[in-house]
């Protein structure tokens, strides 16, 4: 907001030095001073130059000397007010009134532009949403999700072009468990509507586990069952691999069912994908990779009494166990996730030209994509060093983890009514005139706003362990709150009939105001750093301290009546676009009313 002035007080000070034949490094960096009631920027170059001058005498106390010389002999350009030398550190003070107007008034210019960074010439995949087909979306995916689409949107916002994709598993073992489960048990059965298909699916797979997997104090008649069972599944999933027609569209079909819960879920959650990555599409190009890495001797092949595997601490020549040893190939050739997300990358960086690729992976997978990153740099794949994962903890219940197979997961969809359904409780208590069609959407936001906040404000490298009464919370660090600081600000606007065009913030400000402006001053500076470190968890505690104070504000700043009226409708205009811009940031929406 004040690059222009910046640049003339680096030139001025440059010029400053050079009179007094002080050296000084080629860039002079400035960063926020402490706010202490007042704005402004600090400068550690006195400390550089002394440094620099590597004279006989104490540095700190040169330093100093060159800060106190500085500061009383820089001219300030306009919008300075006053500059300090502070412990060898020296430091330049808007003009309040100044400062104040130009960050509500860039706000009210940009509007939802507002935060964006400038083009980094970069292009960025995020992939995320990647549950399995033949499953059901639960809580767990619903983390993955809201985790990545907040990811994207900041890593775009920041400036950077941004690629979403998703990648779902839909071949492997335990897909075909279901295929062949429903062939068997439930051949032409389709229930009615998309999330009844889906769920149903969930049931079957879960069945189907149950029937192969074995159980103590099974009798001989059951365990040959089990056995019959395992090997009709195993035998179908090798028909797969060969391309079997029959058994190829009925796989296309029901994962047809599931790719439609899915796709309706992210239009729910407003994850708009670029670009779908299956897991089948990358069969065949992973064998072909595991083909060239035998030819080279970077994999094993041990078939058929074996495997094809890679000794990755034994190529890389370490004493220690670190990256251990990964199977690509299975006795019988069939390719496991290894293999596939080798040709998964492949295709990333060769058909989408990104700079960097972002796996949104939970953190149990952290030794696989190890493993994956290092067998593609053994194979010379040079993008390897720009693949990254983001971890994060998977959800858990308070009787501990949630497994597909065992039939104990918390459904996402499940989840998303019982929200709705409380705020209406809230609605038809608290605001009775709203419109049926106003309910609905409000519950829509706000319900669906609690659940993503409480998903994504816990860190990433933590696990969730879920609970209904928390995960829907509408009082304390929520969403609601955050979204009520939003309704607040445009409840003023619509009882001051207009934001006016301009206003002067010439005036002795509050302490509220003050504290106010500086935290929507912060805004851009959140968004880079959440982007540059992976981290939605930056913009998700920036918006609950906007929030918070907005809310101290409206309790405690006049604003329709007071003789500051214009500037502090502007500052409440403000603080809404800035609240509305970091709340859609993560992938929650800013209500009007509640």
């Amino acid at each position: 907001m004040f690059d222009s002035e910046i640049l003339e007080l680096t030139a001025n000070l440059r010029e400053t030095l050079d009179r007094a034949h002080i050296p000084y490094p080629d860039q002079i960096q400035w960063s926020p001073a402490p706010f202490r009631g007042r704005w402004g920027i600090g400068t550690a170059v006195a400390f550089q130059a002394a440094a620099i001058e590597k004279t006989a005498g104490d540095v700190q106390e040169r330093a100093r000397e060159i800060a106190s010389m500085a500061a009383r002999e820089i001219a300030l350009p306009s919008g300075f007010e006053l500059v300090q030398a502070e412990k060898a550190y020296i430091n330049a003070y808007f003009d309040t009134a100044i400062y104040a107007t130009r960050v509500v008034d860039t706000v009210l210019q940009q509007k939802e532009n507002f935060g964006r960074g400038a083009p980094k010439g970069e292009r960025v995949m995020v992939e995320y949403a990647q549950p399995n087909t033949h499953h059901s979306f639960h809580i767990g995916h619903a983390r993955n999700t809201v985790l990545g689409e907040s990811l994207a949107r900041l890593v775009e916002f920041a400036g950077f072009e941004t690629v979403r994709a998703s990648y779902p598993g839909d071949i492997g073992l335990g897909v075909i468990t279901c295929v062949w489960a429903y062939k068997k048990f439930h051949d032409g059965q389709e229930p009615e509507g998309v999330h009844e298909r889906g769920q149903w699916l969930a049931k079957i797979y879960y069945e189907a586990n149950q029937l192969v997997t074995a159980r103590e104090g099974e009798t001989d008649e059951e365990r040959q069952l089990r056995e019959q069972y395992d090997a009709e599944r195993r035998e179908m999933f090798r028909l797969w691999d060969r391309g079997d027609p029959e058994v190829r569209e009925l796989w296309r079909r029901t994962r047809e069912w599931s790719l439609a819960e899915l796709y309706d879920i992210l239009e729910m959650l407003g994850a708009e994908i670029d670009v779908f990555f299956f897991e089948s599409d990358m069969d065949e190009p992973a064998k072909e990779i595991v083909e060239e890495l035998i030819s080279l001797g970077i994999a094993e092949d041990e078939r058929p009494e074996g495997t094809v595997f890679v000794k990755i601490d034994e190529k890389l020549n370490l004493d220690r166990e670190k990256y251990r040893t990964s199977v690509l190939l299975r006795q019988d050739g069939t390719t496991l996730y290894s293999a596939k997300d080798l040709a998964l990358a492949k295709r990333k960086f060769d058909s989408y030209d990104v700079d960097r690729s972002i796996y949104v992976v939970d953190v149990r997978q952290s030794l696989h994509f190890d493993q994956v990153f290092k067998i593609l740099e053994l194979w010379g794949f040079e993008q390897a060093a720009k693949s990254h994962h983001l971890s994060y903890g998977f959800v858990t219940l308070p009787g501990g983890m949630m497994s597909s197979r065992m039939g104990n997961v918390v459904l996402y969809m499940d989840v998303a009514t019982e929200a709705q359904r409380r705020v209406l409780d809230i609605i038809a208590e608290k605001n009775p005139s709203l419109s049926e069609e106003e309910r609905r959407v409000v519950a829509r936001q706000v319900g669906l706003g609690a659940l993503n906040y409480a998903l994504i404000s816990v860190d990433n490298t933590k696990e969730i362990v879920f609970d209904w009464d928390k995960a829907l919370s509408f009082e304390g660090r929520s969403a609601p709150y955050i979204q009520n600081a939003h309704v607040r600000a445009n409840s003023i606007l619509k009882k001051s009939e207009g934001v006016p065009d301009a206003a002067s913030f010439d005036y002795e400000l509050l302490e509220m105001e003050l504290e106010l402006i500086e935290r929507i001053s912060q805004f851009p500076d959140v968004v880079q750093r959440a982007a540059n470190e992976y981290k939605p968890l930056n913009m998700s505690n920036y918006a609950y301290e906007l929030a918070k104070t907005f809310h101290g504000f409206y309790h405690t700043v006049p604003v329709l009546r007071s003789d500051r009226r214009e500037a502090r409708i502007r500052l409440t205009a403000a603080a809404k676009q800035t609240l509305a811009n970091s709340l859609r940031l993560l992938d929650i929406e800013p209500p009007d009313r509640m």
